[in-house]
């Protein structure tokens, strides 16, 4: 696509594109201010049904006020608005339904942006994006929101399978070396893979998905990573002999904060992206509880769990003794006729001496207060950048 002549008198256009999930939505907000405060225009793009989410529960007008050239598109997700995008509807319905939807909404709004969009940052894991890009002649860079280990372990998988170390059978160690994956020889056991590779068929759709989109992020012009050359070097340096333009931009919580500190004198955690409702009374419950003495629970926007586990989970954490914090998401426990729902209810009032439950918090505050003593998630995209918040225990469930 021809280029506006009037495009080096004016800022470049970023158009920065997210996969429609919250964690990711999260990562690629902080990266989009971050380049419209270095002077960029920007244009999010975001699905229909999350920004609806997002104007609903966020001050969204702030990021065009506080940026005039940053401004919000939308386009279909391919899924109708009532779908409740819960569980595991995401890797069931990407390839079939969403990615060739999604594509031809993408390639209109390039081709119809007035200016031109002069770079697109896309989401490593939407391939297709890399297609459009191509055929309409504009620079791509992938934004690859999980860790360097997790995307080098993901594009090794073909390499594990064929040195025989996958699939790993149910009575195995599962303290046992991966020993292909260069660069992690020496420390990455099964037990630390995700559990799509646990399963004994190598032919499995959802792996066979996370491979082929992290392989198609190499293509791209250049990949950003959500880390720091200190932190994850030698891992950086194995996935630069694939890609050598690989641009270590984070912690980016951290540098958004920094950033906007020098310059409006306030933090990013004034401001909020999720897709939910949240419940700040438990702030105020926090604001009474001892320093470090609380164990914060949470597995993201869209994990579901059954009746049974979340009554597990419970138990678990009253036999530890431990005062919790606990988000259990409406719709998100399976159960008939309803029973999801009243267990949460009977949990709540059996909980009132020892813990907390609200259906979605401030995350963001909440990690950040001092009450917070431990984080068990679910090993999402945002969890490093939970790691690196500061003074507490991190406990992660392999997802």
């Amino acid at each position: 696509m021809e280029q506006d002549r009037s495009s080096q008198s004016r800022p470049p256009h970023v158009l920065v594109f997210p996969l429609p999930l919250q964690g990711h939505i999260n990562s690629m907000i902080k990266l989009a201010e971050l380049l419209a405060i270095a002077g960029f225009k920007l244009t999010f793009l975001n699905s229909h049904h999350n920004h609806e989410r997002l104007v609903k529960f966020n001050n969204i007008a702030a990021h065009s006020e506080r940026y005039p050239g940053f401004q919000f598109k939308t386009i279909t997700d391919g899924l109708p608005l009532n779908h409740p995008r819960s569980g595991s509807w995401f890797l069931d319905m990407f390839e079939d339904t969403m990615e060739l939807k999604m594509k031809e909404s993408l390639r209109e709004v390039l081709v119809n942006s007035s200016p031109p969009v002069d770079c697109i940052i896309g989401d490593g894991f939407l391939g297709f994006a890399l297609d459009v890009a191509k055929e309409l002649g504009i620079p791509i860079i992938f934004f690859r929101t999980s860790s360097p280990c997790c995307f080098w372990v993901y594009h090794s998988i073909p390499d594990i399978i064929q040195a025989g170390e996958l699939p790993i059978n149910g009575s195995e160690d599962m303290d046992r070396l991966i020993t292909t994956v260069p660069g992690m020889e020496t420390y990455l056991r099964c037990r630390d893979l995700p559990t799509f590779c646990r399963k004994l068929d190598i032919e499995d759709s959802s792996m066979k998905l996370v491979v082929k989109q992290t392989r198609k992020s190499l293509q791209a012009d250049a990949l950003i990573l959500n880390t720091a050359e200190e932190l994850d070097g030698p891992i950086l340096s194995q996935i630069r002999t694939k890609c050598p333009r690989v641009y270590a931009v984070g912690p980016l919580h951290a540098q958004l904060n920094t950033r906007l500190n020098a310059k409006h004198g306030e933090s990013y955690d004034h401001f909020s992206n999720t897709l939910w409702e949240v419940d700040k009374s438990c702030i105020f419950w926090l604001n009474k509880q001892p320093n470090r003495s609380v164990i914060y629970v949470s597995f993201g926007s869209i994990t579901s769990t059954s009746r049974e586990q979340l009554v597990e989970l419970w138990y678990g954490l009253l036999n530890s003794k431990t005062k919790f914090l606990l988000v259990v998401r409406p719709n998100s426990v399976i159960g008939k006729d309803g029973e999801g729902e009243d267990v949460v209810m009977e949990l709540m009032e059996k909980s009132k001496d020892r813990g907390y439950i609200v259906n979605w918090a401030p995350q963001e505050a909440v990690l950040n207060h001092p009450a917070i003593g431990g984080f068990f998630t679910h090993n999402g995209v945002d969890f490093r950048e939970h790691c690196r918040r500061g003074a507490y225990d991190l406990l992660a469930s392999v997802c």
